[in-house]
């Protein structure tokens, strides 16, 4: 692991990591600022095959108290993966509690080991993803994003079916080489049925990166 916790201050241009989750949470919003940051991430560490956030994370900002915040080894996560690599799944992996993304990198790191180069597109599969923390959305929006993967995420809480937002995250040039966009999904009827969402907690934010959605996302926002 190269990255340090100097290494992320200094790219978010913070102090303290106490300032790291808001700062991130505002990047994200920034296409231009994010991808110049996740640049800088890269220059230092380029291996994407696992959370480059997870100690840090657990460390510095995890509830373990109140939340249980103990994230999923990586070498837990590895034999989770080979587990359900065979199931049948349509491309599609979902992970409740989703953390800062220490599970869904493993699988999607494994979906793109079945391919060459050549045949690999981002396309081919779908991540879903639930997690309640405010602290951990940016890390986990951050970490899907950077990697190219389409998902979403839905801040709230999966017993209650409550949430504050659904993200789609959608690599819109279906390019294993290019970061994907940030959309925000509107508080509509259908959208809340789509994803069994019973109360909205927070107002929409209305932000969205791309509108040319792919035909899966249309029918959920029209």
């Amino acid at each position: 692991m190269k990255i340090k916790a100097e290494d992320i201050h200094k790219i978010l241009c913070v102090k303290e990591s106490y300032e790291v989750p808001s700062a991130m949470y505002k990047l994200i919003f920034d296409k231009e600022k994010r991808e110049k940051a996740f640049d800088k991430f890269l220059e230092i560490e380029w291996n994407l095959s696992f959370d480059w956030f997870h100690h840090y994370f657990q460390d510095e900002h995890a509830d373990r108290q109140m939340k249980k915040q103990d994230f999923t080894p990586e070498s837990v996560a590895k034999i989770l993966s080979e587990i359900v690599r065979n199931e049948a799944s349509n491309g599609t992996t979902m992970d409740v509690a989703g953390g800062t993304g220490g599970l869904i990198i493993t699988k999607w790191n494994d979906d793109r080991m079945k391919h060459t180069p050549f045949d690999y597109y981002p396309s081919m599969y779908f991540y879903k993803c639930e997690e309640l923390s405010d602290l951990t959305i940016p890390f986990l929006l951050f970490n899907l994003m950077i990697r190219g993967m389409n998902a979403v995420v839905i801040h709230g809480d999966a017993l209650e079916r409550t949430a504050k937002q659904v993200y789609f995250i959608q690599n819109t040039f279906d390019d294993y080489m290019k970061y994907s966009d940030l959309n925000v999904m509107p508080h509509s009827d259908l959208v809340a049925k789509e994803f069994d969402i019973r109360e909205w907690l927070e107002p929409a934010i209305d932000h969205i990166e791309n509108k040319e959605y792919p035909d899966y996302v249309k029918q959920v926002i029209a």
